[in-house]
């Protein structure tokens, strides 16, 4: 058997590529949450040892560039920013965040353009891009990704078809390129170990930290979230083929129901000619971003839009950033622990 010392030392090997890759403690990336991973939670998942990330969002310039700059005040740590590929001035951001020498920039919520890849490692950044299949994993490689991160279903926000569990297995024991980051679903150290082994280089959370001490969310959010069971944390609908919604995982709350009822109201009024399909679509897809800021800065847990994980069962109470890390590399460490060492030979 091999003691607490031993399955340390195993731990920071597991993820020793992921640590040097992101130059970290703990290869423990923030999952980008808007409104959530702003300066104060980001620089305390940065000061205690993992990896912060700055949800840029729908963010303009001029605002990222406060924010980083804010960020900086509160952290000597690295950090990253989360871009969202669809973003009009994207390769504006981006130049952004090579002005304040960010060293990391994680490009989400589609396949990025070569040329922001591009911009981005000309200017000394490392890229972090996600994908949801090996092909595509492949496709981002050869376009100059540093990194991956697979994302399963159960994360919180906007989530694909398929679980961490099976993107996984699909994915890490054939793509060894650049180091691959695990997240969806991820609540205890014990899971981060065994993804670990599987080959990850690390894991991101987001659902974990909504209730650290640091995080901005309003008290009623964080409540919800306590009071939150992974059932609850449920997929939302789409009414109509014809009119596509990428699933948004959220705590069910009249918000949720107020969404069926809305794409009715805008189908509807697309039917009677009274809007084109892309206005039709456009009011659908920018339902939940109004209904997130009603439910993290405001506090309206009824209508509002409640994003989380299904790892929300495993958030009980509200801790300091500091202390949620620990307990996950703590437990971590713990699982490690009691593997037998077995010698080659009989």
């Amino acid at each position: 058997m091999i003691g607490p010392d031993e399955a340390s030392q195993r731990l920071d090997a597991l993820w020793e590529r992921g640590r040097a890759f992101l130059g970290v403690r703990y290869a423990i990336m923030g999952g980008a949450m808007t409104w959530l991973s702003e300066r104060h939670l980001v620089a305390a998942i940065s000061n205690a040892g993992g990896f912060g990330v700055i949800a840029a969002g729908a963010m303009e310039p001029r605002m990222l560039a406060a924010e980083i700059e804010a960020t900086l005040a509160l952290t000597e740590r690295p950090f990253g920013v989360n871009l969202i590929t669809m973003h009009p001035r994207l390769l504006e951001l981006i130049d952004v965040c090579l002005e304040f020498k960010v060293g990391h920039i994680v490009l989400a919520g589609g396949v990025p353009p070569g040329e922001a890849i591009a911009r981005a490692k000309a200017g000394g950044a490392k890229t972090i891009c996600f994908t949801p299949a090996l092909a595509l994993g492949r496709k981002l490689v050869r376009a100059g990704a540093d990194a991956l991160v697979i994302e399963g279903m159960e994360a919180g926000g906007h989530i694909g078809p398929v679980a961490t569990a099976v993107l996984a297995q699909e994915i890490l024991p054939h793509l060894k390129e650049v180091p691959i980051f695990v997240a969806g679903g991820i609540g205890r150290g014990e899971m981060m170990a065994c993804y670990l082994k599987l080959g990850a280089s690390g894991v991101q959370l987001g659902t974990r930290f909504v209730c650290a001490t640091e995080s901005i969310a309003h008290a009623n959010f964080k409540k919800a979230f306590i009071r939150g069971a992974a059932r609850d944390a449920q997929p939302s609908v789409q009414v109509d083929p014809a009119f596509p919604v990428i699933p948004v995982r959220a705590l069910a709350n009249k918000g949720t129901a107020r969404f069926v009822e809305m794409q009715h109201e805008v189908i509807g009024r697309f039917r009677k000619g009274e809007i084109d399909q892309k206005e039709a679509q456009l009011e659908i897809e920018h339902f939940w971003a109004g209904a997130l800021r009603r439910a993290v800065i405001e506090g309206d847990v009824e209508s509002g839009s409640l994003m989380a994980g299904q790892s929300v069962g495993m958030v009980t109470r509200e801790q300091p950033t500091a202390e949620i890390i620990a307990e996950l590399v703590e437990q971590a460490i713990a699982a490690l622990a009691p593997w037998e060492v077995v010698g080659v030979g009989g």
